[in-house]
Order: C-alpha cells, then sequence, then structure tokens
C-alpha cells in the first residue's frame, strides 16, 4: 500500500485527491495539510511513501518547502502538483529536488500512475517537462530573463506583475517590506528593467502573473 501525504490549502482540492487515491487500491491519503508547517509535522510524524505538494501554499511556496524537505526527508518522493502550466514552474521544481511535477489539470489516471512511479524512486517527467528539460540544456545561454532569478525573486516577481504593492507581498511572503524591497532591486537589475511598469509590462507579455 503506497502511503500518501496530500498538502493544499484548499479543502476541496484536498478531498477530491483524497477520493482519488482512495479509488486506487494500492494507494491510501494517510494525511492532509493546509499549510507549510502542517506539511512538515505531517512528514515527520507520519510514515510515507510520497507527498503531494501544491506550489502555491500560504507562506511559504512548494519550492521553499520543497528544499526543506529535500533537508529533512531526502529520500521522500514529492509530487509538486500545481494551476501553474508547466513552463512557469517545472524546472524551478525540478531542479529544488522534485520527483515530478503535475497541472492540477491533469486526469486523475496521470496522477495515480505519477505518485506509482516516483513511489518506486524514479522521477515523472510528461513529454512535455522532458522536451522542456532538453531545451533549457541546450540553450543555457540563451535564457529568457526571468530564468536567472532565483526562486524568491522570481515569486517577487510574478506578484508585482499582478498588481500587488510590496506591503502586500511582504505579508503574503511572511517577509519584512525591506526584504521584499531588496528583491524587487535585484530582479530589476538582473533584468535590466527601469520600474514596476515595464516589469508588469514583461510579465504580461510573458504570461507569469501570479493567479489567487
Amino acid at each position: 500500500m503506497i502511503r500518501v501525504i496530500v498538502a493544499d490549502d484548499h479543502a476541496i482540492v484536498r478531498q477530491g485527491l483524497r477520493s482519488i487515491l482512495d479509488a486506487a487500491q494500492d494507494m491510501r491519503c494517510v494525511a492532509e495539510a493546509e499549510n507549510a508547517a502542517e506539511a512538515m509535522r505531517a512528514i515527520r510524524d507520519i510514515e510515507c511513501d510520497a507527498l503531494l505538494l501544491d506550489i502555491s501554499m500560504p507562506g511559504k511556496n512548494g519550492i521553499d518547502i520543497l528544499k526543506q524537505i529535500r533537508k529533512e526527508k531526502p529520500r521522500l518522493p514529492v509530487l509538486i502538483l500545481s494551476m501553474h502550466p508547466e513552463d512557469q514552474y517545472a524546472l524551478r521544481a525540478i531542479k529544488a529536488g522534485a520527483a515530478g511535477y503535475l497541472t492540477k489539470q491533469s486526469a486523475p489516471q496521470q496522477l495515480v500512475a505519477a505518485i506509482r512511479q516516483i513511489s518506486q524512486g524514479r522521477k515523472f517527467i510528461t513529454p512535455e517537462l522532458a522536451e522542456s528539460l532538453a531545451n533549457h540544456l541546450d540553450d543555457d545561454g540563451d535564457q529568457m530573463p526571468h530564468e536567472a532569478l532565483s526562486d524568491r525573486e522570481f515569486q517577487t516577481l510574478r506578484l508585482i506583475g499582478a498588481g500587488k504593492s510590496l506591503t502586500d507581498i511582504a505579508k503574503e511572503l511572511c517577509l519584512s517590506v525591506k526584504t521584499v524591497s531588496v528583491y524587487r532591486a535585484r530582479l530589476l537589475e538582473k533584468m535590466k528593467l527601469k520600474n514596476n511598469s515595464e516589469l508588469t509590462h514583461y510579465v504580461v507579455k510573458n504570461g507569469l502573473a501570479e493567479q489567487s
């Protein structure tokens, strides 16, 4: 029996995922978590074979949680679930140690297949993501400006591009306004942009805006 922990801040999504898992004869949901703290507590206290992790969690996002999990539970396979297209976060998730990445638009059968695969110690990579990974290796010298950002800078970029103020971003990321300002300054410098207007234009043009 494959024991799975589900971490997502939306109760309806957790219920749906639990139903999919319970419908599979060889797996079951052993715990649920709605934020980063609960997710970490669950993997410390409950034996499991895989973790389903939403990338957009309150406070710490999925990438941050993933990095912490890799330190504490390096052998635990983590499947990232996201409403964001693969081209926005999948590469970052895999580089951070995820065993796989699926969008929430994926079919239940694909989710079940992914869990079986990662629980056996293998990566789950969709054909689209495999192509992106190959292209990324080929085009390292010709990457998009935002691909050079750190995970936190990238997160700040998307939130500013979605029209959020530095104060709102600080609250959402559980950081100080000063820290967010530093991230903003760094990403503007790295991307050779002058102000929020140019930043927002870039985000919209490339379809990177943060969704609520």
